[in-house]
């Protein structure tokens, strides 16, 4: 039996990391954060989830020095049973993972591809009130030309769990204009609760892939699942669109980079100098040459060249545009 772990009063923080390219990424993580926030560390929890029916191989990040550099910044490793999600959804680990953290203790989850650039303690989380990233791009739903609209379709979701629609609204955008529902990218969310948070999300979540309902009959649940949930978990708990005080994330704070090629491409000078400055030190050095992306365009200097393309104050509107542009280049590397 996994002993229920302990932390440091104040909030936790919590990635997932596994076999393959999220080791590495989490390695990132860690330290970047131990650069811009040591005294954070020790509550930063590496959820890791573990080998059974509902995974293909063994997910569990199998290199030594790997889990003994992630240790040695000073974050916990945290086994977690992947109770609902697995191979054919991994993207819902970060709902599985909640229920191994800590009981009732405030948390903030962030994708593994984020790099801390700044003080956490500057972001002023309100944790009964949850919000989640507003970085996002109108990626779902996709509605069909005879309907339903993202109106049939958001407020089916709504009214099938039994919450308020019409205050979700955001009347500044015009009906059937994507900004206008609620709608959040997953790579940060946070609450009072992880495993109160936890249970909904997986709830609304697990019901929507079993019956999706004939409102998303055509619509795709495979990347979206978890952004489709989301907005439900977080109204039904009370909370909204961020505000103001969670401006350092996604902003000066936290950088949710995506992958290397989209960091060296979009971000500031400061977060990339972050980046090089975290993974020159020779024991990260000595993993991260193992992962192929950060090899050539940190330690062979490609990013730069990926840097060249683009002009920051003027990059294309679309993230897809961008990722074409390094693929003929030969440099898109993930």
């Amino acid at each position: 039996m996994v002993p229920k772990p302990k932390s440091p009063q104040g909030f936790n923080l919590v990635i997932v990391a596994q076999a393959g390219r999220l080791q590495y990424e989490a390695v990132i993580f860690a330290a970047s954060l131990a650069a811009t926030n040591p005294g954070m560390v020790k509550k930063l929890f590496i959820a890791e989830p573990q080998p059974g029916p509902r995974w293909r191989s063994d997910p569990r990040i199998p290199d030594a020095e790997t889990r003994a550099l992630l240790e040695g910044f000073g974050a916990t490793i945290l086994p977690f049973e992947n109770l609902n999600f697995g191979s054919g959804y991994p993207y819902g680990n970060k709902i599985d993972a909640l229920m191994a953290l800590p009981e009732g203790e405030p948390f903030v989850f962030f994708d593994t591809d984020t790099l801390v650039a700044g003080d956490l303690a500057a972001v002023r989380f309100d944790f009964d009130r949850p919000s989640a990233s507003g970085r996002v791009e109108g990626t779902w739903p996709v509605p069909e030309l005879y309907g339903p609209g993202y109106t049939g379709i958001w407020k089916s979701l709504f009214d099938r769990f039994g919450l308020e629609f019409d205050s979700t609204l955001d009347l500044r955008w015009p009906d059937e204009y994507w900004r206008r529902y609620l709608y959040f990218n997953a790579g940060w969310f946070f609450f009072r609760c992880p495993r109160e948070f936890g249970a909904r999300f997986a709830e609304y979540a697990t019901e929507i892939r079993r019956e999706p309902g004939d409102a998303l009959a055509a619509q795709s649940l495979n990347p979206w699942l978890d952004q489709v949930a989301l907005p439900l978990v977080i109204h039904s708990f009370g909370g909204g669109r961020a505000g103001p005080e969670l401006a350092g994330l996604d902003g000066a704070v936290t950088c949710h980079y995506r992958a290397l090629p989209l960091l060296y491409a979009r971000e500031s000078d400061a977060v990339v100098d972050l980046l090089e400055q975290v993974t020159a030190p020779n024991q990260v050095k000595r993993v991260m040459r193992g992962y192929e992306p950060a090899k050539k365009l940190i330690y062979q200097r490609k990013g730069a060249k990926i840097r060249a393309l683009f002009d920051r104050n003027d990059l294309p509107r679309r993230e897809q545009m961008i990722r074409n542009t390094i693929k003929r280049e030969g440099l898109w590397l993930r």
